[in-house]
């Protein structure tokens, strides 16, 4: 029985090692078709067609057709104050969608100053205002015109 035994545990090493031996075998063969089809190794490097490409090579103050591409605020005297100072905390849409007048903007600031650890802007501040009130006024809001000259007829039962 110890022969045998020997003769098992001698056959057992020699299968795992050939087990072994193919497997490191057929990883190689793997890796050397892959090379021999794809020498540049394009699956592992970013193409230049992925959408962060072009965010790369964006200017970010490029202006087109008079809107400030990466913020979509109008291009106006004081467009760089407003992009400097208000969209490093926030989006320029937030900015867009609170129209004020001179006041209501001043005391905005104020707050953001005293609550949100917004920065001394020093001469920017009329110069933001000044931009917000003239490119993004308050709406003009109001009554329809009153209906005149109409022809009113009865209703009959």
């Amino acid at each position: 029985m110890d022969r045998n035994e020997e003769f098992r545990k001698s056959v057992t090493i020699i299968y795992k090692g050939f087990i072994v031996f193919f497997a490191f075998f057929g990883i190689v063969l793997c890796l050397l078709i892959y090379i021999a089809l794809d020498h540049t190794f394009s699956a592992f490097k970013q193409e230049d067609d992925t959408p962060y490409a072009d965010v790369m090579d964006i200017d970010e103050d490029r202006i087109e057709n008079g809107i400030h591409v990466r913020t979509g605020l109008v291009e106006a005297e004081g467009l760089m104050e407003v992009v400097h100072n208000c969209t490093n905390c926030h989006s320029a849409l937030l900015v867009t969608q609170n129209r004020m007048d001179k006041e209501r903007w001043a005391a905005t600031i104020d707050w953001m100053q005293e609550t949100q650890n917004l920065w001394d802007l020093g001469k920017n501040e009329e110069i933001i205002i000044n931009y917000l009130v003239t490119n993004y006024p308050v709406p003009k809001k109001g009554r329809r015109q009153n209906l005149e000259n109409l022809e009113w007829y009865e209703l009959e039962e």
